[in-house]
């Protein structure tokens, strides 16, 4: 096990260093940088308690309050020091450079390969952090010889969501059909279902609509009509309608104290893995907090179950809608410095795609 990931992985270099626009004095860059560095902070804060029940996230750690390392028992994250990212940003950070190298457009192929060479580094570093259930299944059907588009049918995991980050940062909010298309690129080679599309295009058109300048009940409405089309793409699986349990779990937690609301959504929404828990779990983690990057990267790793992937999204949608000013700064710095992490230049010219 190494000492942390290098999120700045990449199969290939970018083949257009130089493209560089200065859009430094454009609002948008501050809230697209507080997207990625907010899935970051989710993830990082996370990393130590997912698939560790609420009751023992309690006994363990009290009330997660800052970056702590894995325990050694921990099996996926342990030997993690405190601050380390897992694959939701490393897998983030692939899909942000096969869009910038595609010009907005996603080669399932590619992904799929990205995807494989990812895992194959990790498992030489002894990470035990590795493909999750269904884009391992889905990868493996491609290795098979399984066109892309029957890969990913069976797909129901959160994998594509925890990814899809950064196609919320190169697309507008509208048209929606437009950012959906861009979603279903994503999510194809391994969650090409009603679900799987439906939980990745409610939290990249939430993370677009923020760029854009939405509040965060705006960004959540932006959610629920973008989850509602995307469950019309891809092949249909048995599964909750993810754009109503959004609806129904930020209803849920509204008005509760912090304490009664973990626990609903621990026991009613759910924390598992499956897209249409993990989901609407963080955006009742958005709703309980009324948004801010911090407290509600801190509230999903408190949940444990798939803690680092619910603070993730969680932490995106924030970032998104506050900016990057309104995260930590010490923590940014150490998110940086654990994780040889450096995301702006990549989040600027996928700024330029919209």
């Amino acid at each position: 096990m190494t000492a942390a990931h290098d999120s700045g992985y990449s199969g290939a270099r970018d083949p257009r260093p130089d493209r560089e626009p200065r859009l430094d004095r454009d609002p948008r860059l501050d809230r697209a940088l507080g997207a990625y560095y907010g899935l970051a902070l989710g993830d990082a804060l996370g990393m130590p308690t997912q698939v560790m029940s609420r009751a023992d996230v309690a006994r363990v750690y009290g009330t997660v309050t800052g970056f702590e390392p894995a325990r050694p028992d921990n099996p996926v994250s342990a030997g993690m020091p405190a601050g380390s990212v897992t694959d939701d940003t490393d897998q983030a950070v692939i899909v942000g450079r096969l869009l910038d190298e595609g010009r907005g457009r996603i080669d399932p192929m590619r992904l799929a390969d990205e995807l494989l060479r990812w895992e194959k580094d990790m498992r030489a570093k002894g990470s035990l952090d590795l493909l999750g259930p269904s884009t391992k299944a889905a990868l493996d059907a491609v290795a098979r010889g399984v066109p892309p588009e029957e890969a990913g049918r069976h797909g129901s995991t959160n994998g594509a969501a925890m990814r899809v980050t950064p196609v919320g940062i190169a697309t507008r909010p509208e048209p929606l059909a437009a950012l959906v298309d861009r979603v279903v690129q994503s999510c194809q080679v391994t969650h090409d279902t009603t679900v799987g599309i439906a939980g990745a295009c409610a939290v990249a058109a939430a993370v677009s609509a923020g760029i854009e300048g939405a509040g965060l009940d705006d960004a959540i409405a932006a959610a629920v009509a973008a989850a509602r089309a995307g469950a019309r793409r891809g092949h249909w699986i048995a599964g909750a309608d993810i754009a109503a349990r959004i609806e129904w779990a930020c209803g849920l937690v509204r008005g509760r104290a912090p304490g009664e609301a973990l626990d609903l959504i621990s026991d009613l929404v759910g924390t598992s893995v499956a897209s249409q828990e993990s989901v609407p779990a963080a955006f009742a983690v958005l709703a309980l907090t009324g948004g801010d990057p911090w407290e509600a990267a801190l509230t999903g790793a408190n949940l444990g179950g798939d803690s680092d992937t619910i603070a993730a999204m969680a932490g995106a949608v924030a970032g998104a809608v506050h900016g990057l000013a309104a995260l930590p700064a010490d923590a940014v710095r150490t998110l940086r410095d654990v994780n040889s992490l450096d995301l702006e230049p990549l989040t600027v010219r996928l700024l330029t795609l919209r």
